[in-house]
């Protein structure tokens, strides 16, 4: 069965590939016949992926938490996934290429070195720390969606300064539309990461006898959530638009990574026990 789940995962890298190249292909095509079509595409690899993690999680035994490998996967599908539901909620086509790069090469590290792992902490097989995990990875999956539109924006905005009126002008959305799908993705990171904050505070401590509100991942996961609730409220009340705002997100998103990559092999923290 696990030879299985193998050949899954390659079927699943497959699916991203086609799935990628219909939304590369349309962006500079713009074929209409794709227009519909790319989006049932993601909605199978979303799908497949979907079955995929769950066999993965029944024949291992635990959540696909415990390697880095598996988290890979996860974050290839949250980032498409979430990118699926602001397609959905906008109708706004155009910048999926963008996004769903980012989920494969993800898939394609994850399908290519992931481990078949069986002997793990009991504490990985629990389900409110998969949803703390998951919710987290979903949250700093949607700021990398911000920090991609972002980017976008930016380079919008220099094609206009500069009247350079290239493909990527002519297939992007206009700018208000960048900026407002910029914000979504910022809510919905905003969003699942206060969700997974909660369930820290709340079942953690009692999970772990070494829990220290002080932990360095605690504290600087606060920190970019602080950062991210400044930058909702300022946008609200439109202290920071346009430019600025898309200069915002994606310092947010430098720092965010940093903090992590800080946590996550400099400072002792007890999150390493999925190590």
């Amino acid at each position: 069965m696990l030879h299985a789940i193998q050949i899954m995962s390659y079927w699943l890298l497959l699916l991203y590939f086609i799935t990628f190249a219909g939304y590369l292909y349309d962006f500079f095509a713009d074929k209409k016949f794709l227009h519909n079509a790319k989006r049932l595409f993601l909605f199978v690899t979303l799908l497949f992926h979907a079955i995929y993690l769950v066999e993965r999680t029944f024949f291992l035994g635990h959540l696909p938490i415990v390697t880095q490998f598996e988290i890979f996967s996860l974050l290839a599908c949250t980032i498409a996934f979430i990118y699926f539901l602001i397609e959905l909620l906008s109708d706004i086509r155009g910048t999926g290429v963008f996004i769903l790069v980012i989920s494969l090469l993800f898939q394609t590290f994850s399908t290519l070195f992931v481990e078949d792992v069986y002997l793990t902490k009991s504490v990985l097989q629990n389900y409110p720390l998969g949803t703390h995990v998951i919710t987290a990875i979903a949250g700093f999956s949607a700021i990398s969606i911000s920090s991609a539109y972002a980017l976008m924006y930016l380079l919008l905005y220099k094609n206009i300064k500069t009247n350079k009126f290239t493909t990527i002008f002519q297939r992007l959305p206009n700018l208000e539309t960048l900026e407002r799908l910029n914000f979504h993705a910022i809510i919905i990171g905003f969003v699942l990461l206060t969700i997974a904050i909660v369930i820290g505070f709340t079942w953690l401590p009692s999970a772990f006898p070494e829990f220290n509100y002080w932990d360095p991942k605690i504290i600087s996961t606060m920190i970019v959530w602080l950062i991210y609730g400044a930058g909702i409220f300022l946008k609200i009340r439109r202290k920071t638009i346009g430019k600025r705002f898309a200069k915002f997100s994606l310092y947010g998103y430098i720092f965010s990574i940093l903090s992590l990559l800080l946590t996550g092999t400099i400072l002792n923290s007890f999150h390493n026990f999925v190590n």
